[in-house]
């Protein structure tokens, strides 16, 4: 039997095929689950349709900007309606200005402070909350964490301290919702060549620092956070909440 037979699942921050959200909701949906998709802006809205076409023309695609708590609401109402219940979300949301990306974490400003934690830590918050009461069976929650998190990564900057935001969240909220059989973990993936990863200076330093670097001397790949967020998803993972699972070719173990 498929791993998420019958699993129901919404995944939030599909951007292209590149996405690490994209690799996750194409392992879920070949494990059996069935997927809605949201998307930010007009500007996505037709990136996601085309690839969420690949699951069948009724497949559900939502507009939701996740700091508008009015779109989360009519998000998950419409999944409410569609599905009737709720298995699993993928949260893989992460924005910071770019000006604050660049230079020196000293200079962050306030309102790029305010945005990148916004984006990126209280969204989960904002939809694990929304979500929660369509979990009637229990659930789990996947959010997406780096590195940068735990150890300084030049021009990763306020990014990782709201990726610290996130991974402390997971843990309030894999308490708070422990007793209704939730699990909220967070995957830290390394670096992938993604859209978003393009956006930070060096980041091919970055790639060969890490092939270097890490035991298994290479990166790692889309298809492997595929199966690590499918095994997070299963009743496999149905005793593990509130971690980190690291998927990065084991470099976080490394001291130098």
């Amino acid at each position: 039997m498929s791993l998420l037979a019958g699993k129901l699942g919404i995944v939030f921050g599909v951007a292209n095929k590149r996405s690490i959200a994209w690799a996750i909701a194409q392992a879920w949906a070949a494990a059996g689950a069935r997927l809605a998709f949201t998307y930010q802006g007009q500007r996505l809205k037709e990136n996601v349709e085309e690839l969420a076409a690949a699951f069948g023309a009724d497949t559900l695609i939502l507009p939701c900007d996740v700091t508008k708590d009015e779109e989360i609401a009519a998000v998950f109402s419409e999944v409410g309606r569609a599905f009737g219940q709720l298995h699993l979300m993928l949260h893989s949301v992460a924005f910071a200005p770019r000006d604050a990306l660049e230079g020196r974490f000293l200079h962050t400003s306030r309102e790029a402070f305010r945005i990148a934690h916004d984006v990126s830590a209280y969204s989960l918050v904002a939809l694990a909350r929304a979500a929660a009461p369509l979990m009637t069976d229990g659930g789990s929650i996947v959010a997406m964490s780096y590195y940068g998190a735990e150890k300084v990564v030049p021009h990763y900057n306020v990014m990782g301290v709201a990726k610290a935001a996130l991974e402390a969240s997971t843990r309030y909220l894999a308490y708070d919702l422990g007793p209704q059989r939730i699990r909220v973990n967070c995957i830290s993936a390394g670096p992938v060549n993604t859209l978003a990863a393009r956006g930070i200076s060096g980041f091919a330093e970055m790639l060969r620092h890490y092939e270097a670097h890490a035991p298994l001397k290479r990166n790692v790949t889309p298809d492997e956070l595929g199966a690590a967020g499918t095994f997070l998803a299963s009743d496999g993972a149905a005793a593990i909440t509130g971690q980190v699972l690291y998927v990065d070719a084991g470099y976080q173990i490394m001291g130098m």
